[in-house]
C-alpha cells in the first residue's frame, strides 16, 4: 500500500488547474499546499480545490517540513530557479515541460538532484498514455519491419499578445518549447538522437519564434519531419512509417485517443484508448509516488538522461534556426 504523499504546486495557472483536477483523484495523493507569488491567488486556488495551506511566496513553502512532492508550473524561464529551490530542500520534484530553457540549466538541475538525493523527473504526461505504449510496442515488435520516417505536427492558432507567455521571450515563449516539444519528443523516443537537423522558423514582432518545420537525419538513413506553430491548425498526429506499414497516433496524438495502424496486405485496424479517470495528467503524478515508494531518486519511463537529450535536441533546433533567449543564452 502507497503512503499519503503530500503534494504542493509552486506556481496556480492554467496548467495547475489541470493537474490539480487529475491529481485529486488519486487516493494517495493529499492536496496540502498551494504556493503563488502572491497570497491572494495561493489563497484563491487552495480555496478552489481544498489545498490545506496557501503560500505567498515560494521559499515559505519549500520551508515547510510536511511538503514531500512539488509540482512546478511556472513558465518555462523560471523552472531552473524552482527546481533548483525545491531540490535545496529536499522536496521530491515533478516540473513541467519544458524542464528548462537550455543544456546547462538541465544539467545543473540533474546535478542538484544527484547531490541532494531527491526525486527530479520532468513533466511529459504522453510518455505515461496508453495510446503512446501502443504505438512504441507496435514499432519495436517489428512487425511492419524497421521504422523509417516520422512525421509529427502540433499547431493551434494562438491569440497575438506580447505581454503573454506564449510570444514573450524573456518567459521562454515561442512554439518550439511550448508545443515543439512534443513532436521532437516522438522522434526522440522512436529514432533517438538526429545526426543532423535542419530547420525552417517563422518570428513574430517580439521576437519569439512563431511557427518552426524541422528536418531530422539519423545515422541509418531515417528522417523525421516535425512542426510546430501558433499561427494555424493542424490535424496534430504523429505517424511513424515502417518498411512494411505504419502506426498513427491520430488526431490530438499526445492524449489517448485513437492509433491507427496498417501492415502491408491486409486492412487498416483502429484502436480506441477509453478515458480514464481523469484527463491523463494522473498518471504521471501516479508514477512518481510509485518512484518514491520504492525509493527512486528517477524515474525509469522518463530519466533524466531523457530529458538531457529533449532540451540538447532543442538547443540544437534553436541554434539553427537562430531563436535565442537573450536572459539566459
Amino acid at each position: 500500500m502507497s503512503k499519503t504523499y503530500n503534494w504542493a504546486i509552486l506556481g496556480c495557472g492554467k496548467i495547475a488547474r489541470k493537474f490539480v483536477d487529475d491529481l485529486q483523484l488519486l487516493p494517495n495523493a493529499r492536496l496540502y499546499a498551494a504556493a503563488s507569488r502572491s497570497l491572494e491567488n495561493a489563497q484563491t486556488f487552495a480555496s478552489e480545490f481544498g489545498f490545506e495551506k496557501a503560500y505567498g511566496s515560494y521559499e515559505e513553502m519549500v520551508n515547510d517540513s510536511e511538503v514531500d512532492v512539488v509540482y512546478i508550473a511556472s513558465p518555462h524561464s523560471h523552472h531552473f530557479e524552482h527546481s533548483l529551490l525545491c531540490l535545496s530542500h529536499r522536496k521530491a520534484v515533478l516540473c513541467e515541460k519544458a524542464f528548462a530553457i537550455n543544456s546547462r540549466e538541465v544539467s545543473l538541475m540533474i546535478e542538484a538532484a544527484r547531490k541532494n538525493s531527491t526525486f527530479l523527473m520532468e513533466a511529459f504526461w504522453t510518455r505515461f498514455q496508453p495510446s503512446f505504449l501502443k504505438a512504441m510496442e507496435i514499432i519495436r515488435s517489428g512487425e511492419l519491419g524497421a521504422l523509417k520516417l516520422v512525421r509529427s505536427d502540433f499547431a493551434f492558432n494562438a491569440e497575438y499578445n506580447p505581454e503573454k507567455r506564449l510570444y514573450n521571450v524573456d518567459l521562454g515563449g515561442g512554439s518550439l518549447l511550448d508545443i515543439g516539444i512534443y513532436p521532437i519528443f516522438m522522434s526522440l523516443m522512436a529514432l533517438g538522437k538526429p545526426v543532423e537537423i535542419k530547420t525552417m522558423a517563422s518570428f513574430c514582432p517580439t521576437g519569439a519564434e512563431e511557427s518552426i518545420l524541422m528536418s531530422f537525419s539519423y545515422p541509418g538513413g531515417e528522417m523525421a519531419s516535425l512542426v510546430s506553430s501558433f499561427a494555424s491548425y493542424s490535424s496534430t498526429q504523429t505517424e511513424f512509417s515502417c518498411e512494411n506499414g505504419f502506426v498513427r497516433l491520430n488526431r490530438r496524438f499526445y492524449t489517448p485517443t485513437t492509433l491507427t495502424y496498417w501492415k502491408f496486405g491486409e486492412d487498416e485496424k483502429t484502436i480506441t484508448f477509453e478515458k480514464g479517470i481523469g484527463f491523463g495528467y494522473e498518471l504521471e503524478a501516479a508514477h512518481v509516488m510509485e518512484c518514491l515508494d520504492a525509493g527512486k531518486i528517477e524515474s525509469d519511463l522518463m530519466p533524466l538522461s531523457a530529458s538531457a537529450d529533449l532540451m540538447e535536441i532543442m538547443d540544437r533546433v534553436r541554434k539553427d534556426a537562430g531563436i535565442v533567449f537573450s536572459n539566459h543564452d
